[in-house]
């Protein structure tokens, strides 16, 4: 059985101008101990995804499963999802600032967590409990900054006392969404040093939403690739890489910089669709310069690509023939991308809007 398995997850949110469709026929599965990278450009989906499975989406029309060890979390009750939410399941989010109680001390904070989900200990020990957490993450002066308040920290150390939360309870699930955005690239790569950390240390499964290519390029094991609100590609990491079917991936791929030569990059024509009036057939085909007459009229599904193990390991929502995979040596020459550079920061492509 799954760890997660998402079966056909619909979201539409009612707007003056009509639904938006924010997430459309969405179907995957994380196993245990695994990283699943969820990629894509602002309004892909990707965080309104992970957050209805949670729980955390208001005012939309939801339609299909979310089951975790077994149990659907859409049908569940709000209290049912609390007690999942932070002992099974835990969350790193964009913004701790706005994550963290503004006027609550960051280790009283740790503290009810532990004790919110019926950890059987005294405040004495659960307060010791935070100090050693916070040393984990590598806060300094752990026995002092756990009285810090949030807006005493900087984002860094706000990020590693969200991800001390996250571990507190060892969850099976951690869900980090976009938990480097706007931090320097230094602080960016101790903080994922520490979800790597923390996934080796507990065993969790991880689910990274990412607009950063060079995140799930260090962390993933599988990725799957979102453009307006569906999934366009999944397959193993070293395959979307080296062997990319859909030409949005590819253009994702073709906008990296190839290491330190700092070459001109290619960049996607055009902008995302509305999410209200999506373009007939394929949603990319206004922006594909592989477009063909199919393309216009009729929305490819998933489907198996040549080259993977048949076991549906590698899907594209293409029309291109099955067999039309990889850049050639255009992506051996991305390999530095990927890497760390010499000061160990992640070396990385952005694309969508700026953090």
């Amino acid at each position: 059985m799954s760890l997660l398995e998402v079966e056909n997850l619909n979201v539409t949110f009612p707007t003056p101008d009509g639904m938006l469709h924010a997430v459309r026929d969405v179907s995957f599965t994380v196993q245990s101990g695994q990283t699943l990278g969820i990629v894509g450009e602002s309004g892909s989906g990707k965080s309104v995804l992970m957050q209805t499975v949670m729980g955390l989406t208001h005012g939309a029309r939801i339609t299909g499963q979310a089951y975790f060890e077994g149990q659907d979390l859409l049908t569940m009750t709000e209290a049912e999802r609390r007690g999942i939410r932070g002992a099974r399941i835990g969350m790193i989010f964009q913004d701790p600032l706005t994550s963290l109680h503004p006027h609550y001390r960051v280790g009283w904070q740790i503290v009810e967590m532990i004790r919110a989900h019926g950890r059987q200990t005294s405040k004495r020990a659960a307060r010791a409990r935070a100090i050693e957490l916070l040393d984990h993450v590598g806060i300094p002066q752990p026995d002092q900054r756990v009285d810090a308040f949030p807006h005493e920290l900087s984002g860094g150390m706000r990020q590693r006392v969200m991800i001390a939360m996250a571990m507190a309870l060892e969850p099976a699930l951690l869900i980090a969404d976009e938990p480097t955005t706007a931090l320097d690239v230094t602080v960016q790569a101790q903080i994922l040093e520490l979800v790597k950390w923390l996934k080796d240390e507990i065993g969790s499964a991880v689910v990274m939403i990412t607009h950063d290519l060079g995140v799930v390029a260090e962390m993933a094991d599988t990725i799957m690739v979102m453009y307006a609100g569906g999934p366009v590609e999944w397959a193993q990491r070293r395959t979307i890489y080296y062997a990319p079917h859909h030409p949005y991936t590819r253009g994702l791929l073709s906008s990296l910089p190839a290491g330190e030569r700092r070459s001109r990059l290619d960049s996607i024509t055009g902008q995302p669709p509305s999410l209200i009036t999506l373009p007939s057939g394929c949603p990319f085909h206004p922006r594909c310069p592989f477009v063909m007459d199919r393309c216009i009229t009729e929305r490819p599904p998933l489907r198996q690509v040549a080259g993977g193990n048949g076991d549906g390991s590698h899907r594209s929502a293409c029309w291109l023939p099955i067999d039309a995979v990889g850049l050639g040596e255009h992506v051996d020459e991305q390999r530095a991308a990927y890497a760390h550079d010499a000061r160990g920061a992640t070396v990385h492509g952005r694309f969508g809007d700026a953090p």
